[in-house]
């Protein structure tokens, strides 16, 4: 990789970390509307949440079709993600939206891959890149929990919202998983390379 690029991938303001800021704002509005009295606010936290997750899939379009991948977005957009799914998991199960088993295997996902992470960077491993099945299972469940939503307000398609919940939640949660395993001898490697490249600075 030239000097210009590693330039262009300082950079902080592009439309893609811009949406991932967005992403990050909305997330207490999210719980805000979902707290509303009687369910008043579920359908519109459930569009809001169905727009969060377009979003996810829109800034890495952007940011790839244009040139506007970056290192802050590398790093702030994985952390929106597992933000957003916590906070949409738990909220969602609290008001009983959504079933506990279901809660409990996307969070403990999240929280498995987030912690991965962290201790890769830790142990100076260096940053890890989302695999497709990951985005692809978080970008899934971003549809699943609204689709919840809906299936349980007061709505005149809640039966039809409800079946594609499950649909987008099953295989989100299989993509989500079968990421999760992925990542361990992917994180072996970084960590394995990190330990060659400290040897080999050690011996010039």
């Amino acid at each position: 990789m030239d000097g210009g690029a590693r330039a262009g991938e300082d950079r902080i303001l592009t439309v893609p970390n811009l949406l991932t800021g967005l992403r990050l704002l909305c997330i207490p509005l999210f719980v805000a509307l979902l707290a509303r009295p009687d369910q008043a606010g579920w359908y519109p936290a459930a569009i809001l949440l169905g727009v969060l997750g377009v979003t996810d899939g829109l800034d890495g379009f952007i940011a790839r079709r244009f040139g506007q991948v970056s290192t802050l977005g590398k790093v702030l957009d994985p952390l929106a993600d597992r933000l957003l799914i916590g906070t949409a998991g738990i909220a969602t199960v609290v008001v009983g939206a959504v079933p506990l088993w279901v809660g409990v295997l996307a969070l403990s996902r999240e929280l498995f891959v987030a912690l991965g992470f962290l201790y890769v960077a830790w142990a100076g491993g260096g940053r890890m890149d989302v695999s497709w099945a990951g985005k692809a299972g978080t970008f899934a469940m971003m549809w699943a929990f609204p689709l919840f939503l809906t299936g349980h307000a007061d709505d005149s398609w809640h039966g039809a919202a409800e079946f594609a919940a499950w649909c987008f939640a099953i295989p989100g949660l299989a993509l989500g998983w079968y990421a999760a395993v992925t990542y361990v001898p992917a994180a072996r490697s970084a960590l394995a390379y990190s330990r060659r490249a400290r040897g080999q600075e050690a011996t010039t």
